[in-house]
């Protein structure tokens, strides 16, 4: 057997074998990353009721802080209470009163894989899937030889897919 083509196998059964142990990762990785486009929406989310007591007499941007609500702006103060989209504060007493929209955690901790940080234990999972797709991305170029039809055509489509990509990330 030529060098070539004990090079050409080798990537084959390390494609093959390699893709069938990723293909549960992958699924995740999908499903997640589909629903993380729809972070901004209340798709899959579940209202809680949240009553709490903090510190009393918060500014508007402290309490948003807090409360750990983004995007937070007072509406309107009456009194001591201070009201804002989710629900009301007391700057006397220090009771919130407020909702919240979260997901299951499942969804949270599937969405958590594509946010996972240096450091934390789901890095080291990104780094190995990472760099998996780079031999898979590698590895496809020695399925077929470079003089077959298949070859030339997989050129055409690889070329079409970095290309609709560059596109997609400047429209």
């Amino acid at each position: 057997m030529t060098k070539k083509k004990k090079t050409s196998n080798l990537m084959r059964i390390i494609h093959r074998y390699l893709g069938f142990f990723l293909a549960g990762i992958m699924a995740v990785y999908a499903i997640s990353g589909i629903i993380l486009i729809f972070r901004e929406t209340s798709f899959l989310k579940q209202e809680k009721k949240i009553v709490k007591t903090i510190a009393p007499n918060l500014s508007g941007e402290d309490l948003g802080k807090e409360l750990h609500i983004r995007k937070f702006k007072v509406e309107r103060e009456e009194a001591d209470v201070v009201f804002f989209k989710e629900g009301t504060y007391n700057k006397k007493t220090g009771a919130a009163d407020y909702t919240t929209k979260s997901q299951p955690l499942l969804i949270e901790k599937m969405n958590h894989l594509h946010k996972a940080k240096a450091g934390e234990p789901l890095y080291f999972l990104n780094i190995f899937f990472g760099t998996s797709l780079l031999f898979f991305v590698i590895s496809t170029f020695w399925m077929f030889l470079p003089k077959t039809t298949i070859f030339k055509k997989g050129m055409y489509f690889t070329a079409a897919g970095v290309l609709l990509t560059i596109v997609m990330l400047f429209l």
